[in-house]
């Protein structure tokens, strides 16, 4: 901090890679064990649909992150720094799911709006 008051320049002289590191840890989501995909809306149909589509291991892990953060939450206080999820683990694990499943509803689009022209 200067005379002026704090100063963000530091900061934005950081490269792209490092803004987004930055940027994650202010979030503070890995400070509760959750990776950025647990994030996500629940309540969004692509997202229930991406969900079913999770391996079983996947899920659990899923549903323990969520209820560890939770309690964390209701004990106001973030996990051991030990256990905090670490930038190389916090990988995108539902983001492909939810791609397939709004590229098969642009196609089914696509298909259901298809009409058929006699020669």
């Amino acid at each position: 901090m200067n005379a002026l008051g704090p100063s963000l320049a530091p900061y934005i002289q950081m490269g792209p890679l490092q803004w987004q590191q930055w940027y994650a840890n202010l979030m503070g989501y890995r400070r509760m064990g959750l990776k950025y995909d647990d994030l996500q809306q629940e309540e969004l149909p692509e997202v229930q649909r991406a969900l079913g589509r999770l391996t079983q291991r996947e899920y659990y892990d899923r549903a323990y992150r969520m209820k560890l953060s939770a309690h964390q939450s209701v004990l106001h206080k973030p996990l051991p720094k030990e256990q905090w999820m670490s930038a190389k683990d916090d990988v995108r694990y539902l983001k492909p799911h939810i791609e397939d499943v709004l590229k098969e509803e642009t196609e089914r689009a696509a298909w259901d709006t298809m009409s058929v022209q006699r020669k």
